[in-house]
């Protein structure tokens, strides 16, 4: 792989082991807190947690399924996940655009295929490749779909099985023209392992290895190259990171160059990155934080803080490019290939196989720039897109092909997906998603908050076009504020419930995302995680002064990072708000770097072991923060058992001690589904039906 590479373990793909079903824990010492009585709900498969589950998921459920608004709600979203309008999300292998797809005859999902030109047609015809239903119940497994690693210009392909939904996952070799697993071909038993294909017979393989092998994050610590044929044990050993560091990963650039990058992940946002060639590892003299990519010849680095070389400022929030030829050999001189603004960020880079795509935010609104190589310099251009919301782009063939797919959405607008070619603003619709609300009696404004240091903070409002405001409205506040993720307009079905039945909804781009830069990211990191709060705290304070709603009305819902946000808010300000939904989340920040994958997040929150950076997270951890005698809106708390990324442990504890508190809470927790929530449309639609059953019952 050519792209810029991250390794995103937080919200993102995680390569940590498995621990399935036990508690998972100490990754290093730390003096046991007197004030938890509940550690043991950490046992995530015990038998007295999960008996404390089900009697509290009886609670919700039988509450919640009685209002008359659920049944409708699930039938609803239920008829959206299914939809059979939905665009396909395809990549291509081969001749053939691959798709995974979910309906009501396929709940676990198929992995299908077709050609570009049947997928051009209204109706395409399409290949089921696997039925992962049947191979479920062949095998008596509860298999749950992760994305396939395919070698280009060959038919062989990795599949990644998880079971239950979780990040841990087993990987099989796979003939695509034969349509089957091949007997006695690469397996990688279960583990978050990752894979990336040499040549048909050579693997570079990060996984668990036994004992010692991985990080005290939980993730690989050795990476090693499998020859075909021989046991996984006798892998060649490439390069073994610190068991203190975060992890260690590959890339290849499958082009001529043939370049092999392996990557010592030393935290979340720092590491080393070494050229492999001859079997040997050059470092490549970079920033720890920058991010790594290549393009044909080319060394390309994005920032993410100014970099001084030989007395020139690169600044933060850049991407730059470089021959890698002449880089190895000492030359620095550096071509700027994104400039950014105090509103203009980069969002993401692709490439064709003779172009560079920047995707960028101005303002939080995608524009696209254009690079391609003429004559040994970068010649850039302005590609022409649609005004409104938000834009993605994915290559079709890098290898072979200038095409790429341009997708198009809105908070009113469906998506609508392009064939775009580079060098030419023309394009080719090949499919839209039906509107799944009516979305003329709606509008979007966006609008800024102040928060408590004077920062514009930018939040988007979406609402009927005759509202009033004399605060009556109920209004669903999201937001997330972490790892550099950008929060930008998007279409759903979903959130069109919430709107049809008299919602308003807000999404706020608050700082430790990655709206505007690393800068945005950074002014909420660590000692500064606050200003994240601040933030969404203003946001809230602005709609209720702008008479949109009032506190009585206003509830805050986020998952994952963002469930900590609305756990710290909610304890931070429970005047301003009546109702919280709470996903994922982590709580206990005293205990959330010994659990599963968290110490890989200390880059964002601090380590909490020492004593000078517990003394600023403990003035947010919303587990150490609750207080008996506040008064804290309702809050509906969802988990899942598998998901061993954030451990369930975080809702499971909040819950119990606010229970003990004589708060007034409900709890959720999904047997499947991993750190999604969800594994398959029955649980998404059931989810998200006793999301907005319980805002609705708060906020009207």
């Amino acid at each position: 792989m050519r792209k810029l590479h991250h390794l995103a373990a937080g919200v993102l793909t995680a390569l940590a082991a498995l621990v399935a079903l036990v508690a998972l824990g100490n990754a290093h010492a730390q003096s046991e807190p007197p004030d938890d009585p509940y550690r043991w709900l950490e046992d995530v498969g015990g038998e007295r947690p999960l008996a404390w589950v089900k009697e509290r998921n009886a609670v919700a459920l039988k509450e919640l399924q009685a209002s008359p608004q659920y049944a409708p709600l699930l039938q609803r979203f239920q008829a959206v996940l299914d939809s059979r309008d939905r665009i396909p999300a395809v990549v291509k292998h081969g001749a053939h655009l691959y798709n995974f797809w979910r309906d009501p005859e396929h709940v676990r999902g198929i992995w299908r295929r077709t050609t570009l030109t049947e997928f051009r047609k209204p109706q395409p015809k399409w290949e089921t490749v696997i039925d992962l239903d049947r191979l479920a119940r062949d095998e008596n497994e509860n298999w749950v779909w992760h994305e396939p690693h395919c070698l280009p210009h060959s038919t062989r392909c990795l599949i990644a099985l998880s079971r239950g939904g979780g990040d841990a996952q087993v990987m099989r070799e796979f003939d695509t023209a034969a349509g089957r697993f091949v007997d006695g071909g690469f397996t990688l038993p279960e583990a978050k392992s990752d894979a990336v294909w040499r040549d048909r017979d050579t693997l570079l393989v990060s996984t668990d290895f036994g004992p010692g092998s991985m990080t005290t994050s939980g993730y690989p610590r050795t990476l090693r190259e499998w020859k075909r044929g021989t046991p996984l044990s006798e892998a060649t050993l490439v390069y073994e990171a610190q068991d203190k560091d975060m992890a260690v990963s590959a890339s290849k650039d499958y082009t001529q160059e043939g370049y092999e990058i392996v990557e010592r992940r030393i935290g979340f946002y720092s590491g080393e990155a070494f050229l492999r060639r001859d079997g040997k590892l050059v470092r490549l003299d970079k920033p720890d934080d920058a991010v790594v990519a290549t393009f044909h010849d080319q060394l390309l680095l994005k920032l993410r803080s100014d970099w001084n070389v030989d007395g020139k400022v690169y600044p933060q929030g850049g991407l730059v490019a470089i021959g890698m030829e002449r880089f190895l050999q000492g030359a620095r001189d550096f071509e700027l290939l994104f400039v950014p603004t105090p509103t203009r960020s980069l969002s993401k880079v692709v490439h064709t196989r003779g172009a560079v795509l920047l995707n960028e935010l101005d303002n939080v609104k995608s524009r696209v720039t254009e690079l391609r190589r003429v004559q040994g310099k970068w010649v850039r251009r302005a590609v022409a897109t649609p005004e409104i919301g938000s834009v993605a782009l994915q290559e079709v063939d890098e290898l072979d092909s200038d095409d790429y797919f341009m997708q198009v959405a809105g908070f009113l607008t469906p998506d609508t997906l392009y064939l775009g070619h580079a060098g030419s603003d023309a394009r080719e619709k090949l499919k839209s998603l039906p509107a799944f609300f009516d979305a003329a009696t709606y509008t979007v404004a966006q609008y800024e908050a102040t928060s408590k240091d004077g920062t514009r903070v930018p939040y988007f409002v979406v609402m009927r076009k005759d509202t009033k405001f004399d605060g009556s409205n109920p209004t669903v506040l999201y937001g997330y504020g972490g790892f550099e993720i950008a929060m930008k307009p998007t279409y759903s079905g979903i959130i069109g419930g919430w709107l049809d039945s008299g919602g308003v909804y807000v999404l706020a781009n608050i700082r430790g995302g990655g709206e505007f830069g690393p800068r945005w990211h950074q002014a909420a990191l660590k000692e500064n995680r606050q200003r994240a709060y601040d933030d969404f705290i203003a946001v809230g304070e602005d709609l209720v002064t702008r008479k949109l709603t009032a506190p009585k009305h206003l509830g805050i819902m986020g998952g994952s990072n963002g469930g900590l946000l609305v756990g710290a808010v909610m304890v931070q300000r429970p005047d301003l708000f009546n109702g919280v939904v709470c996903q994922v989340p982590l709580l206990d920040m005293y205990r959330y770097s010994h659990l599963l994958a968290g110490a890989s997040w200390m880059g964002e929150y601090g380590d909490p072991d020492d004593p000078q950076q517990w003394a600023y997270i403990s003035k947010y951890s919303p587990y150490q923060n609750v207080a008996k005698e506040k008064h804290y809106p309702r809050v509906l708390f969802t988990t899942s058992t598998r998901d061993d990324r954030v451990h369930p442990a975080h809702a499971r504890k909040m819950v119990a001690r606010m229970l003990e508190q004589g708060h007034d809470v409900l709890y959720w927790e999904n047997t499947e589904g991993g750190h999604a929530g969800a594994a398959n449309n029955a649980q998404r639609a059931q989810m998200w039906a006793l999301t907005y059953t319980f805002l609705q019952n708060q906020l009207r």
